[in-house]
């Protein structure tokens, strides 16, 4: 997808670091100008060619080639987009795919970091709040799904909830299965296929904001945007018409077998 991997800048820390700000500074600038000129109209553009072309840039830059397993187009109606999360890496593969007309979850803690906030505010994106927080978390998916169902947009969101550091697959979280009962779309399951670097089985399963330190998550978010080869692969779409609420445990753990028979087949790619 992003063509041959060049050859990867210096692996110094700051450098990488002082990259990553300045993509997503200038994609935030770029989206901000994009959105006053448009009198924030264009949502779509800024998601999928403004904030997608920074992520292929950097991606490319880092030394990340991507490649996409998939049998047909993306969907052109109203999909529920999930994937396993295991690297920072995996957001700019995401936004580097160009799903289209798709909003995203994301984690609300991650708004202090000020190129983020600016970038997913302008793409509307949902911000979480940690599990512990149910009423909060009931409330954001309710606003979420009758926003969806009147706009027909489709959504993007991780039933991982917080990246799982040890590559495994974590437990799965009942919101997106909800959201996509809601609203009578399809699921349609991406495993994202991402070499862990060395240090990353030494750490501690979860990234939580629970967790959260500047160092140490900042010295794990670096170790994770390397060269790699990271491969998408797109499952078969699992229709959601005939929902029903006593089905939520059985499709969840339908689903999250379904991850794990993938993970087994591809994580040694």
């Amino acid at each position: 997808m992003t063509g041959p991997a060049p050859r990867a800048l210096s692996r110094h820390p700051l450098l990488i670091y002082a990259l990553v700000f300045v993509v997503m500074s200038s994609a935030a600038v770029v989206m901000l100008a994009a959105s006053l000129v448009t009198l924030f109209l264009a949502r779509r553009f800024c998601v999928e060619q403004v904030a997608g072309g920074f992520a292929r840039l950097l991606l490319r830059w880092i030394g990340v080639r991507v490649t996409v397993h998939r049998e047909a187009p993306w969907p052109t109606s109203q999909t529920v987009y999930i994937s396993n999360h295991t690297s920072a890496l995996d957001v700019f593969v995401l936004l580097a795919l160009g799903l289209p007309n798709t909003r995203f979850f994301l984690s609300g803690f991650l708004r202090a970091v000020v190129p983020i906030g600016v970038i997913g505010y302008l793409a509307d994106t949902f911000w979480t709040v940690p599990q512990y927080r149910r009423e909060e978390r009931v409330r954001l998916f309710q606003r979420a799904a009758a926003i969806l169902r009147r706009t027909g947009q489709s959504v993007f969101l991780s039933p991982e909830g917080t990246r799982v550091r040890t590559g495994e697959i974590g437990p799965f979280n009942k919101g997106a299965f909800h959201l996509a009962g809601d609203l009578g779309a399809p699921i349609l399951p991406l495993y994202l296929a991402v070499p862990l670097p060395p240090s990353a089985r030494k750490e501690s399963a979860d990234f939580s904001p629970e967790g959260f330190t500047i160092r140490g998550n900042l010295m794990s978010f670096l170790s994770d945007l390397r060269p790699c080869d990271v491969h998408v692969y797109v499952d078969a779409p699992i229709d959601m018409r005939s929902w029903q609420l006593e089905d939520l445990d059985h499709i969840r753990a339908q689903v999250r077998q379904r991850f794990l028979v993938l993970h087994d087949r591809w994580k040694a790619v």
